[in-house]
C-alpha cells in the first residue's frame, strides 16, 4: 500500500477584537443611554421600592419566596432562600412587611448581608424581629447543608 504525503500549509490571518461597542440612534439623545454607559465609579439607578397595597398574601408569600431566591449575590440566595422556605409559610402579615422592607428596601445587597451576618450593625428600621430570626438561621446551629437552593 502506497500513501502519498504532501506537505500542507495553513494561513491563520489574526482577527481584530472589538473594544468598543457603539449604538446607532437617529433620534436619541445622549442622556438616553446615562444608565446603560457610566462612568467608573458611577451605578447604574435602581428603581424606587414601591410598597404594594392590598396585596394577596399568597402572591405575596410567592413574590417574596422568587425575590430571596433571585438575588444579586449567590450568598444572599443560599442564605435567604433557605430561610424562606423554613419561616415564610409561618409569617403574619407584619412579618410577612418586615421581611418585605428587609430584602427590597436596602440598594446594595452587602449591606443585608454584613448586618445579617453581624459584619456591620444593623440600623434601627431593619431592627426587628425578623432579622433576628435570619441571624439565627444564619448562625445554622443544627448544621444544615445549605449548598443549594430549596427546591420551589
Amino acid at each position: 500500500m502506497n500513501v502519498i504525503t504532501r506537505p500542507m500549509t495553513f494561513l491563520v490571518r489574526p482577527i481584530s477584537v472589538a473594544r468598543y461597542t457603539s449604538t446607532t440612534c437617529i433620534n436619541c439623545k445622549k442622556q438616553d443611554f446615562d444608565d446603560i454607559f457610566h462612568l467608573e465609579g458611577h451605578e447604574p439607578s435602581i428603581p424606587p421600592y414601591v410598597e404594594r397595597e392590598g396585596e394577596n398574601v399568597d402572591l405575596k408569600r410567592a413574590r417574596l419566596i422568587y425575590q430571596s431566591r433571585k438575588r444579586g449575590m449567590l450568598e444572599n440566595g443560599l442564605l435567604l432562600s433557605t430561610f424562606a422556605k423554613k419561616y415564610l409559610n409561618k409569617f403574619n402579615d407584619s412579618q410577612l412587611k418586615l421581611y418585605d422592607h428587609l430584602i427590597n428596601l436596602p440598594s446594595n445587597d452587602w449591606d443585608i448581608f454584613y448586618w445579617a451576618t453581624g459584619a456591620k450593625p444593623t440600623p434601627p428600621e431593619f431592627d426587628n424581629e425578623v432579622m433576628d430570626l435570619l441571624k439565627k438561621h444564619i448562625k445554622n446551629e443544627d448544621k444544615q447543608a445549605r449548598i443549594m437552593q430549596p427546591e420551589l
